[in-house]
């Protein structure tokens, strides 16, 4: 493992500040520095862009993508123990990296970042799909990022990338692939880890769509995603009877059979029935 800076190797880092994982906080640290500066290559040109990332540990991402040219990064981090390792890296790059000891769940990180703005991280495995939900979510379109770099267990990658007729067809890939072009384009086996993880982790590359793909109000689409989702086993007109009253009038007017499952239904079909409910409100 060759060094992309002159700070010591990460095994000396988490030796040093004693930084053994915490599985309560869904931590796996990456200490492969090439690997890291990998994924952050993934996310594209740094140069003229503020990047967030949440969850850096012991900093390997965060050294990645300050060595590729970074602008700045906001790195958000629970674990204080984290903190002083953090700092040695800050301090090695002219400011140009700012450490928040915060949750990121409860964190705005927008006051202290400057547009184009980027995330990137190798996300906690407790809080990633949440944290992907709200980015995918924000009340205005487009969002504040550009673009998200993110790593996430093996069977959430593949969650967010998924095409009808899959099994990991789902409410994850209706919000991701709505809004974004998604692909996953680094996979990683357990053994890239310290400690190794039960599973596989992969990392996806989310670009924002300046609009929607197909126009369609975000909450009722939601809701409608939400409710035949839930139970996909049933028939939409099952599934989707709390929906409206009149469900079937309004999946024939989206070109969708009531016999249909939510597996089957492609975005574009979803969107066109979220405005045919949308419009008896």
């Amino acid at each position: 493992m060759s060094q992309i800076d002159n700070l010591p190797p990460l095994r000396d880092v988490i030796a040093t500040h004693q930084l053994s994982a915490k599985k309560s906080l869904g931590q796996n640290f990456l200490l492969d520095l090439n690997l890291t500066a990998k994924i952050a290559r993934q996310a594209g040109k740094l140069e003229e862009a503020d990047v967030l990332e949440i969850g850096p540990g012991p900093g390997g991402l965060t050294r990645g993508l300050l060595s590729e040219g970074a602008r700045r990064v906001l790195a958000i981090e629970k674990d204080e123990r984290c903190l002083p390792a953090l700092q040695q890296i800050a301090d090695a790059y002219d400011g140009r990296l700012q450490v928040i000891n915060a949750d990121a769940l409860e964190f705005d990180p927008l006051e202290y970042l400057t547009p184009p703005i980027k995330i990137a991280a190798n996300l906690p495995y407790n809080v990633g799909t949440e944290l992907l939900v709200r980015w995918l979510t924000p009340k205005e379109w487009p969002p504040f990022w550009e673009s998200l770099t993110l790593m996430f267990q093996k069977e959430v990658a593949e969650r967010i990338v998924a095409k009808p007729g899959s099994k990991a067809y789902g409410r994850l890939a209706i919000l991701a692939q709505w809004r974004s072009d998604a692909r996953i384009v680094i996979d990683l086996p357990p053994q890239a880890f310290t400690p190794p993880p039960k599973v596989s982790s992969a990392v996806v590359h989310l670009t924002a769509l300046p609009e929607p793909r197909y126009p369609a109000d975000a909450a009722v689409l939601s809701r409608v995603v939400a409710a035949a989702f839930n139970q996909r086993r049933k028939m939409l007109r099952a599934s989707l009877k709390g929906v409206a009253p009149n469900i079937e009038d309004h999946l024939a007017a989206a070109g969708i059979k009531p016999t249909d499952r939510a597996e089957q239904i492609g975005l574009e079909e979803f969107c066109a029935l979220a405005r045919s409910v949308a419009s008896q409100n």
